[in-house]
């Protein structure tokens, strides 16, 4: 019953830690990166596509993608949902090509995205918070059931309790990274 429990907790803030790494790879670095362009779908025959099922997408430098449609008729479609995206991204296309340089990132921006990040983790780990939550109301109704003994449920509790602070920590590593990435040059 614990081992489940904890098993259950362990999946769960596993898909946590991948959902703060999906958010972190949406922050751009100043690097070019194809992941950028994730979120952003284009209307391919009025139906909504992702980016990446409609073009090529490709990086030709540190500082350039380049996005190659599979048909002619949709540069001007991705052009203009790459413009109306919010990442503030100015394309230009050159025949079948749309290559998108990507402006250094300032200061200011550079700490404001940092701010960013760390709203990210701190989301993370109270998502994490919750599952620890969720798990020892389980143990404890399983206590008030009689299903498991007092010292039973004493050591499930701890083991959530260290699984919360390893997947804590693995939010930490993740932020240092990505905060020291952010503040490079």
């Amino acid at each position: 019953m614990i081992n489940d429990i904890q098993k259950d907790a362990a999946t769960r803030m596993g898909k946590s830690i991948e959902s703060v790494k999906h958010e972190f790879s949406k922050i751009r670095t100043g690097r070019a990166h194809p992941s950028l362009l994730d979120q952003i779908s284009v209307n391919y025959y009025g139906t909504d596509s992702a980016l990446s099922q409609v073009a090529n997408i490709a990086v030709e430098d540190a500082r350039t993608l380049s996005i190659t449609p599979w048909e002619k008729p949709m540069v001007q479609a991705i052009e203009k949902a790459i413009l109306k995206s919010d990442l503030g991204l100015n394309p230009a296309v050159n025949g079948m090509v749309i290559r998108i340089p990507l402006p250094p990132l300032t200061e200011e921006r550079r700490r404001s995205l940092v701010k960013v990040v760390k709203n990210e983790a701190e989301n993370g780990r109270v998502a994490i918070r919750n599952i620890r939550r969720d798990a020892n109301s389980e143990i404890k109704d399983a206590l008030k059931e009689k299903l498991v003994s007092e010292d039973e449920a004493r050591a499930g509790e701890e083991k959530i309790q260290k699984l919360t602070d390893q997947y804590i920590k693995e939010v930490e590593k993740l932020l240092e990274a990505k905060e020291a990435d952010l503040l490079s040059l």
